[in-house]
């Protein structure tokens, strides 16, 4: 991430990279496919928690329930690497390149979860349309995050935003 933020995305190499970590190149090609997968490595991780959080939701739980809580779980996640995943957004903003694999790392996060509701027997469409909108309250809630300066709280910032959504849909 320091070179990153040191040199640019495009300017670094694995190389580079390696001889910061100080491992090999082969080291670091066992880790990752390429040098985009060090800013995308977790995203595994944040789907299968998203998908265990929406299936621990209580039974009771609305479908837009059972997402924000999960994506309030991601966010805390998020927030605990705080400095790394506002440099990490940062790098991400400055290339086209990254900023289209975030998309489809959200597009996938959204698919994970449409399905995590269907197994709760949430029909479609309003499965798919829970989560794209979920998803898109979160990177609203995310982008705000990142780009507060008092370091407000992601997980209460999730929440606001899913409220706010849900409220503009009520006609408040």
């Amino acid at each position: 991430m320091e070179l990153y933020v040191e040199r640019g995305f495009e300017r670094t190499t694995v190389a580079e990279i390696a001889e910061r970590a100080e491992v090999t190149e082969r080291t670091f090609f066992r880790h990752f496919a390429d040098k985009r997968e060090v800013l995308f490595s977790g995203s595994e991780a944040l789907r299968d928690l998203l998908i265990e959080r929406v299936a621990d939701a209580p039974k009771t739980a609305t479908p837009i329930h059972a997402v924000r809580t999960a994506l309030e779980a991601a966010g805390a996640v998020i927030q605990e690497r705080g400095e790394w995943s506002r440099r990490r957004q940062a790098v991400i903003a400055a290339n086209a390149e990254l900023r289209e694999r975030e998309l489809i790392k959200l597009a996938s996060l959204a698919t994970a979860l449409a399905e995590a509701l269907r197994q709760r027997d949430v029909k479609e469409p309003a499965a798919s349309l829970t989560a794209e909108v979920g998803i898109s309250a979160f990177k609203v809630a995310f982008e705000r995050w990142v780009q507060q300066p008092s370091r407000r709280n992601l997980p209460r910032l999730i929440r606001e935003s899913i409220d706010q959504l849900r409220a503009v849909a009520a006609g408040e």
